[in-house]
């Protein structure tokens, strides 16, 4: 076996191998629109000979973590063949991936699993989870929040990318989790012409708010729904304002909403809570810390305080150790030989770094080992967020 680049000219073979594993059919004019995510990122193959058996597909993008906007290696397309499970495959290619980003020097990499038991070996741990909701319209929905009385509009989806990137932008700001998305990303993305999760429904539609949209599709017939796939506000006044929006469109019954923040305003919102019904609470990104003390150096605290940590990460030596964590205002994460006060695999590290995971709980499981007595609680202090960490980006 072999690892070495996968050339561009062979994006459409990724296409085929992905198709095989996920066992899903493409045409011949899907390879187009399935193939635009491993043209931009590199591309990791595992040969046999001449064929392909594996592969890994490495966006370098931008993630947003409490306080800032850190380079990451977005991880997509990662498959191996049947015929080669249990060989070892998957392990080479992940390395070569840890390798690539150190080298490129990017302290996270993060991934959606279809198989979540799989990527904790690897150092990922899943650090967002989201909501699935449907709302009843049949009705009209009553809020208990009133909605802010600027007018919407709607826009072209040719020119809303413009217009709701800097909206979007400030959102990450507010909210960590999210990828920052370039003008390909929106247009190849969320603006999509024909969504392959929406069978039937119309092409994007997007409503605008000075401070908030909503990126939805609609589907008349029977089904009479409003599938919103990107929903971002300022305030609460304004998310109800595009909630009662939504909710009015004529002919439609139903608003399905299949991911939002854990902490999602409407369940409060709405006068009847029976009208709106969560569906699904699941399993977002998976984040891996490449560059432990780059990371944890990087991102803003909510208390002043200090740690020293030992981490296991067997898959990047480098992070292997004991650290000591100063956070507040003007964080610092240094090599030490003290005792630690809390002992991390690197997996759930990741998981607790954005925010959206208490240390305590994972002490309480059983995989965290606390030495030092309240460490952990004033850990939780330490990393705590005012809105939970979320992503509207499946890749």
């Amino acid at each position: 076996m072999e690892i070495k680049e996968i050339p561009e000219g062979d994006a459409d073979r990724m296409v085929d191998l992905a198709g095989l594993v996920f066992h899903q059919r493409f045409g011949e004019d899907d390879y187009e629109r399935e193939s635009w995510p491993v043209r931009r990122a590199e591309r990791i193959g595992a040969y046999d000979g001449g064929a392909l058996i594996g592969q890994l597909a490495s966006m370098p993008m931008r993630l947003a973590v409490p306080g800032a906007i850190l380079d990451c290696s977005a991880v997509t397309f990662v498959g191996v063949l049947p015929t080669h499970r249990r060989r070892g495959v998957l392990t080479s290619m992940m390395d070569r991936m840890h390798a690539d980003a150190v080298a490129a020097g990017r302290p996270l990499a993060a991934l959606w699993a279809s198989q979540g038991i799989i990527y904790g070996r690897y150092g990922f741990g899943l650090a967002t989870r989201a909501l699935s909701m449907d709302v009843d319209t049949s009705r009209p929905l009553e809020l208990r929040t009133t909605p802010d009385p600027a007018p919407l509009r709607l826009v072209d989806p040719g020119s809303a990318p413009e217009i709701l990137d800097p909206i979007y932008t400030r959102a990450l700001a507010a909210r960590p989790g999210g990828l920052v998305r370039d003008s390909e990303w929106w247009s190849r993305s969320v603006f999509v012409e024909v969504d392959r999760d929406a069978p039937g429904y119309t092409g994007p539609l997007a409503v605008v708010h000075p401070a908030g949209y909503a990126v939805y599709r609609t589907h008349g017939g029977g089904d009479r729904t409003v599938r919103v796939t990107d929903l971002v506000a300022e305030t609460p006044q304004v998310e109800a304002a595009l909630w009662r929006y939504l909710a009015s469109i004529d002919l439609t019954s139903r608003i399905h909403a299949p991911g939002r923040p854990v902490d999602d305003l409407l369940p409060h919102m709405a006068a009847d809570p029976d009208q709106v019904d969560i569906k699904g609470d699941y399993g977002a990104l998976w984040l891996r810390l490449i560059d432990v003390p780059a990371a944890l150096r990087a991102r803003s605290w909510a208390a002043d305080d200090a740690f020293v940590l030992e981490v296991r990460d067997a898959r990047i030596p480098a992070n292997e150790g004991r650290w000591r964590l100063k956070t507040g205002p003007a964080p610092a994460c240094e090599r030490t030989t003290e005792a630690p006060d809390l002992t991390f695999s690197a997996a759930d590290l990741a998981a607790v770094y954005l925010g959206g995971n208490r240390v305590t709980a994972l002490v309480r499981v059983g995989v965290v080992d606390e030495h030092t007595p309240s460490a952990a609680a004033r850990l939780d202090a330490a990393l705590a967020v005012p809105l939970a960490p979320f992503i509207a980006d499946d890749f």
